[in-house]
Order: structure tokens, then C-alpha cells, then sequence
């Protein structure tokens, strides 16, 4: 066969590269979605270009439970996605359970490598000991999927990303979804004169920092900045003043997850008092337990933008309707799915 000019060389290598860009070797990859999280998944695997590999979950009558793979495992490189929230039918600690269990069972079946794919990681809010003979939940959750032998946990906006990369000794993928919100809402910012990103609390301020620059950089302009002093004991929450200017701003509250939603009403009513014109927050994970439905149906909030790690079960219809904007993670997660598997750098999906 004739040796092809240089010119049809680098076409045809070319080629190759962007094929392997864009189609993943299903010889050499297995993607699951446990059944809590089939719907995400699902999501995932159609934006990755594969199909959610095969399993089976068995329930017996005093409680225990089962998970294996239906298909072949043995020398792939296995990708597994189970978001840790509490529904009406699995708690928690049900869907952690479930998870370790099926992680060690592709490890038994001779599996190459086992990533966790965690969207949404329980426990990551307890990550020190603010009482005595307090428990660092982080760190036990850590070492119980690590017991399992996993090699690697990819999730979204942990609480406290130092305590999430000290608790694990596997390697470990932290994505944000930052870039979301500034997709979503430079468009609709762009003609505004003053904006400005709030932090809810000080814990909050190098997030919402980063934020604010992605953010800026997308309008081309200088944002501003404030933050909401705050403290919380024994599940007693404590709000002091707002530092910083608001008024006649744009307000965006930047948080990692929005629970009773407390804070960030208490947020949103001290920007509106002190002059703010419209009070977006955007938190990567709705968790909206407790009295979420009451308070953030409060005028002070206009708009709540969340991402699909957790699904918005617990708020009634109308107030999803009238307030909640949510953006899906699942391309985020599959690129990070392709970057792993392929060797590549996850450091240009943190870029905006």
C-alpha cells in the first residue's frame, strides 16, 4: 500500500482525535446509574453517547438488599452514578448502603478501575468538630467508600472543598458548576448598570469570589461584592448585618446548596431593605427540606437557579413554576466521564 502524503496523514490523524473526542469505546467503558438515580443518568449517558450498562437491584423481605452488574465488567473501566439525598423512598443511608455494595461488587468482578460518581455527596456539611466529641462524617464517608477499593469520586461543590480533599485518600474530582450559572445569567445581566454577587455567610466568601470574576468576566465589567455575617449552633440560626453596598443592584446569592432555605431568605430580605432591585440565588444543589416551600415563596426572593443533582421532589408545583430555574449538570459530569477515561485534564471544564 502506498505511504500517504503528509498532507492526507495529519487529516486522517486528525480524524482520529476528534473521534475519540466524541465516542467513547463501549469495549472499554461501562457507565451505571443506580435505580435512585436512573433519571440523572440517563442524562449523562445520552450526553457522554453510551448506554447505561445493565444491573439489577433486588429487594428481600426483611430488608436487605442486592445490586450486581448484568453485563461483563471484568478489565473496564467502570463508571458508577448514585446521588447520596434522602427521597420518599430511600433514605440516605439506604442509597449510601446500596452504593458502597454494588462499588465492591465491580471490584469482585475483576473490574479495572471504579470511579464514584457522586452528584449530590451526603455528610460533606459535617466536616470538623464544632462541639465536643463531635463527629468529621466527611472523613467516615470517605473511608467507607474506600474500603470498598474505589479508585476514584468525581461530585459537584462540596461544602468545604479542603475537608472533601483531606478526608479522601483515593483520588478525587471536584466540579463546579459556576459556569452554569454565568451561562445562564450573563444574558439576561448584560444590560444591567450594578450588579452584585452576595455571599451568605463569611464561609462563603471565596466562592462567592470566584464567581464574581467568572461572572464579571462574562459582562466585561467590575462586580462588587458583599457577604451576610452569620452563625448557626445546635441548628439555631443567627443573622447579623450585611457588609457591603446592595443598593440599586442586581443581587446575585451564590451558595452550594440551598436546604430549609433560612439563609438565604434572611439574605435576600436584608439586600431588598437596603435598596436592592432584584435578588437572584443560584446554589448547585436543592436539597428544599423543612419549611423550603414557605420561605422561598417570600417576595424578597425572585428567582432560585439550582442544578439537577437533586430533584426538586419536596417543592409544590406552583412554586417551582413561579420561581425555580433548573440547569442541568449531566453534560458536566459526562465530559468529566470522557476526560477520565481518556487520560485528559478536567482542568479547562473548571474554566470560564
Amino acid at each position: 500500500m502506498p505511504e500517504l502524503p503528509d498532507e492526507a496523514r495529519i487529516f486522517a490523524c486528525t480524524v482520529k482525535v476528534r473521534y475519540k473526542r466524541y465516542a467513547m469505546d463501549t469495549d472499554t467503558i461501562a457507565l451505571f446509574a443506580l435505580n435512585a438515580t436512573r433519571q440523572f443518568g440517563e442524562r449523562v449517558a445520552k450526553k457522554l453517547g453510551v448506554a447505561l450498562s445493565e444491573h439489577e437491584e433486588r429487594e428481600f423481605e426483611d430488608g436487605e438488599h442486592k445490586s450486581r452488574p448484568l453485563v461483563n465488567v471484568r478489565g473496564k473501566d467502570v463508571f458508577v452514578i448514585q446521588s447520596l439525598y434522602s427521597d420518599p423512598q430511600q433514605s440516605v443511608n439506604d442509597k449510601l448502603c446500596r452504593f458502597l455494595f454494588f462499588l465492591g461488587c465491580l471490584r469482585d468482578a475483576s473490574a479495572e478501575r471504579v470511579t464514584a460518581v457522586i452528584p449530590y455527596l451526603a455528610y460533606a456539611r459535617k466536616d470538623m468538630k464544632t462541639q465536643p466529641r463531635d463527629p468529621v462524617t466527611t472523613r467516615y464517608v470517605a473511608m467507607l467508600v474506600e474500603a470498598v477499593a474505589v479508585d476514584r469520586v468525581v461530585t459537584l461543590d462540596v461544602h468545604n472543598l479542603a475537608a472533601f480533599q483531606n478526608a479522601f485518600r483515593c483520588r478525587t474530582d471536584h466540579l463546579e458548576a459556576k459556569k452554569l450559572f454565568v451561562d445562564y445569567l450573563a444574558p439576561q445581566l448584560q444590560s444591567k448598570d450594578r450588579v452584585t454577587v452576595v455571599s451568605p455567610d463569611v464561609g462563603g466568601v471565596k466562592r462567592a469570589n470566584r464567581f464574581r470574576d467568572a461572572l464579571g468576566r462574562a459582562l466585561n465589567k467590575e462586580l462588587p461584592m458583599a457577604f451576610m455575617e452569620k452563625a448557626r449552633a445546635k441548628g439555631v440560626l443567627s443573622v447579623g448585618r450585611l457588609v457591603g453596598d446592595v443598593s440599586d443592584s442586581v443581587i446575585i446569592i451564590i451558595d452550594d446548596l440551598i436546604s430549609t432555605g433560612s439563609t438565604i431568605v434572611h439574605t435576600a430580605k436584608a439586600c431588598k431593605h437596603l435598596g436592592a432591585k432584584e435578588v437572584y440565588a443560584a446554589a448547585s444543589h436543592g436539597v428544599f427540606v423543612g419549611a423550603a416551600n414557605d420561605l422561598l415563596a417570600a417576595d424578597a426572593l425572585d428567582t432560585v437557579i439550582v442544578t439537577d443533582t437533586i430533584p426538586p421532589f419536596r417543592l409544590t408545583p406552583a412554586l417551582v413554576k413561579k420561581k425555580l430555574v433548573i440547569l442541568s449538570a449531566a453534560k458536566l459530569f459526562a465530559e468529566a466521564i470522557r476526560h477520565i477515561h481518556d487520560g485528559g485534564s478536567l482542568v479547562d471544564l473548571l474554566a470560564t
